[in-house]
């Protein structure tokens, strides 16, 4: 068996570098060295390196998704572990942290580590399973917290929902402190978003059939909008409250899709004063805006925003207020969609609303997207051998065609949940290969 494995004739990009030409040689599962060209040569005509050609394509870190949803237990008929692991493979992502609103919800250290087993088993995508705030989301009781230990389970989180109680919501923060775990919140005022239930529900109904009249699909339309409104507030006073209580708190404060401007400029304040606060945006969140019909029928928590927002985001990332880019992947099956279920798959086009948006569109240099799907994401969670290109680090990575433009279908997604709202679009940048731990577990 070859232990070691050349790719060569890569675009090299990380956080820090961007070099034309390079090589990167694997030793088992680390990277051991960058060859020169002489070095290459020679080689290329040992038998006993096994050899990839990247024929000019970025080699980059491989993705870090900090937020997503794949089912597992009791949801697995909208996906399972081997599934979404095999989509995070598809989307060039090597580690996934996982959302803890499964069935039963994820509210120990055993059950996480369960999860963890399952990835490693599987073996297309490494897990970080995260556990709930309160147990099993009762909205109360956080004893549980006690037991945990940040190194197997570094972050906690009530993610689909809020716990309700900022006196409980405090007193779990400072159990997380002590600790050093993160506290991710899914910021959603829950009087809030009761509030706004009513208004989506009504547009659902309309909206069922999939036959609506034009009359229909704009009262469906209008009552969005007002959901959307309530929802807006609910993310806002929500993310206001969490910062105020992880500020008496002195914990790490990490918030989950920020979707809105009041949002991202409460941020931008909270880090000047120093405080310990890190935030996520995701793809679609800055790929896409929702005011209008069709893209207002896109059912997703927290919504898609005005168009104010979502170059807000845009922004928040370019200047560091956003510090990563989390798909929140969310897949449903065909009829929970249909029902109304909130979110959509994500991962397999994660790096191409990125892209597309932000460097091909936006400006942004391919080392600075690197940072934000790679570098900090595993700076966050503390992971100090993953996330970037050099000696030592684990061969966790990802070859990217910069140069495809290709169209989506969700019925090609290897994820569960076939729903995109990106169905049709056009975007540029397509994963070539996945390496897991040195090996190929993606290849297109």
């Amino acid at each position: 068996m070859k232990d070691l494995t050349l790719i060569y004739n890569a675009r090299l990009v990380d956080k820090n570098i961007d070099v034309k030409n390079g090589a990167v040689l694997i030793s088992k599962n680390k990277i051991a060295g960058f060859p020169s060209k002489e070095t290459v040569k020679e080689m290329l005509k040992d038998q006993n390196v096994s050899k990839f050609d990247a024929k000019g394509a970025a080699l980059m870190p491989g993705f870090i998704d900090m937020h997503a949803h794949f089912r597992d237990p009791g949801l697995t008929y909208k996906e399972d572990i081997e599934s979404g692991t095999m989509a995070a493979a598809a989307g060039g992502y090597t580690l996934c942290v996982l959302m803890p609103n499964t069935k039963p919800v994820v509210s120990s250290q055993e059950m996480a580590q369960i999860n963890n087993s399952k990835a490693k088993l599987a073996g297309y995508c490494n897990v970080i399973q995260s556990v709930s705030i309160t147990k099993d989301f009762d909205g109360k009781t956080i004893s549980h917290l006690d037991e945990l230990n940040a190194k197997v389970v570094p972050l906690i989180t009530e993610d689909g929902k809020e716990v309700a109680s900022s006196a409980v919501m405090l007193e779990a923060m400072k159990k997380a402190a002590a600790k050093k775990i993160i506290v991710s919140c899914h910021c959603e005022d829950p009087s809030l978003a009761l509030a706004a239930k009513p208004y989506r529900q009504n547009a659902l109904e309309l909206l069922k059939s999939g036959k609506a009249s034009p009359a229909q699909k704009k009262e469906a339309a209008a009552n969005l909008k007002e959901a959307n409104v309530l929802l807006k507030l609910a993310e806002d006073t929500a993310t206001l409250r969490n910062i105020e209580l992880a500020k008496e708190a002195g914990c790490h404060l990490h918030l989950c899709h920020v979707s809105t401007k009041t949002c991202l400029d409460a941020v931008r304040r909270a880090k000047a004063e120093g405080l310990n606060i890190t935030c996520e945006v995701t793809p679609h969140h800055l790929g896409l805006s929702g005011e209008k019909i069709p893209e207002i029928f896109n059912v997703v928590n927290p919504p898609l925003r005005s168009e104010e927002d979502r170059l807000a985001c845009v922004q928040a990332l370019k200047d560091g207020t956003a510090d990563v880019i989390a798909t929140d992947h969310a897949p449903h099956s065909e009829e929970d969609k249909k029902g109304g279920s909130p979110g959509f798959s994500g991962l397999e086009t994660s790096f191409a609303v990125s892209y597309t948006n932000l460097v091909k569109k936006g400006g942004m240099k391919l080392k600075q997207l690197s940072e934000l799907m790679s570098a900090r994401p595993a700076e966050i969670l503390g992971l100090k051998n993953r996330g970037l290109l050099e000696e030592e680090y684990i061969a966790d990575l990802v070859l990217v065609n910069l140069d495809e433009e290709w169209t989506v279908h969700g019925d090609e997604f290897i994820s569960k949940g076939k729903f995109t709202p990106l169905e049709n679009k056009k975007l540029s940048g397509s994963i070539m290969a996945t390496f897991l731990d040195g090996k190929i577990v993606f290849q297109a």
